[in-house]
């Protein structure tokens, strides 16, 4: 019977022990979850206010922008330009990417200036840049307004000549001595046949191909009229900056190019070669300005 009670008490105290053991635990937990949010809220508390500094920073400058009216005085839409400089030189030099006039051969083929050269300020410029014609002088035509009638036959004489460059053989692009006659004289004089309606040009054109002579052109659109680069292989530029081919028809050196001078019976043409703008062929250059 004592042995019984041991055995019950035995076991009463081994629960009473457990249960004590239980509840400590469970003390120790809560505890340590106690501490563990205190520390939390500790870091809470000590870690800066980031809500409180982003208030009280002050907000980002705006970019400034240019004003309206700004943007209006310089980039809003202009005022229709005026073109009409552009069927006007009023006394400018038109040139080409070579800084040479292109209304004519080597300024002369009819040109007002050339190389920055160029007419009198106070004349003012067709649609293709010509100056005023001189009075008495005929006035040019527009080729694809003419007609030939090859039933009108006439006659007119034609030169070609380069004498010029004997005076300059120094100047000469090497290798074409050979191609400068003696005299200069590469065709004529000759009296030739032309047709009611033909220009100056066609007159070249056709006696350079029935000889046999080298000519090489392209026609300008700028200016109208067919620009002669270069005859019996002599071509501007091949004797000094200066130099290029010049047409006169009477002695008289047109400002207009040679498509546009429209040939009349017993006219005299001649083309030369020039080494110095037509000076040295005589030509007056007064009335030209730099």
């Amino acid at each position: 019977m004592k042995k019984k009670k041991g055995s019950i008490l035995a076991c009463l105290f081994l629960v009473l022990a457990l249960a004590l053991s239980g509840c400590q635990t469970e003390a120790v937990r809560e505890s340590a979850a106690v501490s563990s949010s205190a520390d939390s809220i500790s870091q809470i508390d000590s870690s800066p206010e980031v809500g409180v500094e982003e208030a009280d920073t002050e907000p980002a400058e705006e970019p400034e922008y240019i004003d309206e009216a700004y943007v209006n005085e310089n980039y809003g839409d202009h005022a229709e330009e005026d073109l009409s400089k552009y069927n006007s030189n009023n006394g400018e030099s038109s040139e080409n990417s070579t800084g040479q006039n292109t209304n004519g051969e080597t300024g002369a083929e009819g040109t007002g200036s050339q190389n920055g050269i160029s007419g009198s300020s106070e004349a003012n410029a067709d649609n293709y840049y010509t100056d005023p014609v001189p009075e008495g002088k005929p006035q040019p035509v527009e080729p694809q307004d003419e007609a030939v009638d090859t039933d009108q036959a006439m006659t007119c004489t034609l030169l070609v000549e380069c004498s010029t460059i004997l005076n300059n053989m120094e100047n000469l692009t090497e290798g074409k001595e050979s191609l400068v006659p003696s005299d200069g004289v590469i065709y004529g004089p000759s009296t030739v046949t032309f047709y009611e309606g033909e220009s100056v040009y066609d007159v070249l054109l056709r006696e350079m191909q029935n000889n046999r002579i080298h000519m090489e052109s392209v026609f300008t659109a700028m200016y109208n009229s067919a620009y002669v680069e270069g005859i019996n292989n002599l071509y501007e530029f091949d004797c000094g900056r200066w130099s290029g081919w010049m047409y006169c028809v009477n002695g008289w050196y047109p400002n207009y190019g040679c498509s546009r001078y429209q040939v009349q019976e017993g006219d005299v043409i001649e083309w030369h070669y020039t080494c110095d703008l037509g000076r040295d062929l005589g030509r007056d250059n007064s009335d030209w300005q730099q």
